[in-house]
């Protein structure tokens, strides 16, 4: 059941950035949906998008300017045109809508990021559980008394143990022997 638990709050916890992240983003992902929108509506979406891409004094976009490019950019645009169409779109023109081109840049480049670290960390949890599963308790205890005592380890003459560990096979010493 501990691998069920998991997978439930794992998607849970997705759903919540997704949601997250249609909040701020939601009005872009649609020709369609930006034009829903009334002028009071899309004026607060962008003032709202320009705020989680601000850090400090620095902003990417100026919610103001990226409101009107996009009553501007509505008249131009097809039915229906997803993202990444209208970023096509936009590159074009990029001089006169620059606050949307970077805008959909941004929108497009998120999941990306979000997926590529998922799966990272994905890997990371597969390969923690393979070692947990091959390693022998004498090896782990041995692993955790390193690294409590790391102090000693450092005073350790490396040379001197590998000397040692050589003199004590004959085989060991026709392979390894120093001259």
């Amino acid at each position: 059941m501990h691998i069920v638990d998991q997978a439930i709050v794992s998607v849970n916890t997705r759903f919540q950035q997704y949601e997250g992240y249609e909040k701020i983003f939601g009005f872009l992902f649609t020709s369609d949906r930006m034009r829903s929108l009334d002028d009071k509506s899309l004026l607060a979406a962008c003032v709202n998008l320009e705020g989680a891409l601000k850090s400090g004094e620095n902003k990417d976009i100026d919610g103001l300017e990226l409101c009107c490019e996009l009553l501007f950019l509505q008249d131009s645009l097809q039915k229906s045109m997803g993202p990444l169409y209208i970023l096509n779109f936009l590159k074009k023109r990029s001089l006169i809508y620059p606050n949307v081109v970077i805008a959909y840049r941004i929108l497009l480049t998120i999941p990306v990021t979000v997926a590529s670290a998922e799966r990272s960390f994905s890997k990371l949890k597969l390969l923690k559980s393979y070692l947990r599963s091959t390693m022998s308790q004498e090896r782990l205890n041995g692993l955790a008394t390193i690294a409590l005592e790391n102090d000693i380890l450092e005073k350790i003459n490396y040379e001197d143990l590998i000397e040692d560990f050589i003199s004590r096979n004959t085989r060991r010493m026709f392979l390894f022997g120093r001259k």
